[in-house]
């Protein structure tokens, strides 16, 4: 299997490297980190680069992990307690501290996960191109927090709202596809997506007794392809 080596000043720095260099999400990425890297003495002598190994989960990994995505809600993870929010919280800060931005975090727990919501001036350059900074900094201190405390924690870190911006915008999407779809009485077919997306552009059209959706594509990203049920189904008018 193909590997690929990132450095970065700090290893979410490096994860986004890899995943702006491959051009792929980070959740269609295998990491090991090989050295963590250090801000050396007062962030100024002595720091180390933080270096990655990469690997691409394959297909079959990743349309695992798109079928349960996309069929029910993902599968919840131990509730968190008290002190384990204090713990990811104390992680994002840190990390935040070497990067560093000038920025607050808030946590809470619910729902069988911890939100890290970060607050700050410049708080949305922590969002990065397609989201892919806060992807990264996500992906991270989930395995730093479900290695340190030895169990699977859900941790959700948003800025300015970003997570419920997107999924707003790709809900609206699906909606608007949907009605095409009923509209011309022939299938549409999105961009390629990751599996993350995908669910949830299949969950915005799952209640729709005229669409069906499925998901279609070779390679590591998929298509969603919007499927009017029979003939002569009524579409939706047109705002």
């Amino acid at each position: 299997m193909e590997t690929y080596e990132f450095e970065g000043k700090t290893t979410e720095e490096a994860i986004q490297n890899a995943a702006r260099e491959l051009n792929l999400p980070v959740e269609e990425l295998s990491v090991d980190v090989i050295e963590p890297g250090s801000a050396g003495i007062f962030g100024l002598v002595g720091g180390r680069k933080a270096k990655i190994k990469v690997t691409l989960k394959t297909p079959s990994e990743l349309e695992e992990e798109g079928e349960e995505e996309e069929q029910e809600p993902r599968e919840r993870r131990e509730e968190p307690q008290e002190n384990d929010v204090s713990f990811a919280k104390r992680t994002l800060e840190e990390i935040l501290a070497l990067i560093p931005v000038e920025a607050t975090v808030a946590a809470s727990r619910g729902e069988g996960r911890i939100t890290l919501k970060v607050q700050g001036d410049r708080s949305g350059l922590l969002i990065g191109r397609k989201g892919n900074t806060l992807d990264a900094l996500q992906f991270l201190v989930n395995k730093i927090v479900s290695k340190a405390l030895g169990k699977k924690i859900d941790v959700v870190i948003d800025s300015e709202n970003y997570r419920r911006r997107r999924e707003d915008s790709l809900t609206q999407l699906a909606l608007k596809m949907g009605d095409k779809a009923k509209r011309i009485k022939k299938p549409v077919t999105t961009n390629p997506m990751n599996p993350h997306d995908r669910r949830l552009i299949h969950l915005a059209l799952k209640d729709d007794e005229h669409l069906e959706t499925r998901s279609r594509g070779e390679g590591l990203l998929k298509r969603v392809v919007i499927i009017p049920k029979g003939k002569g189904q009524p579409g939706n008018e047109e705002s």
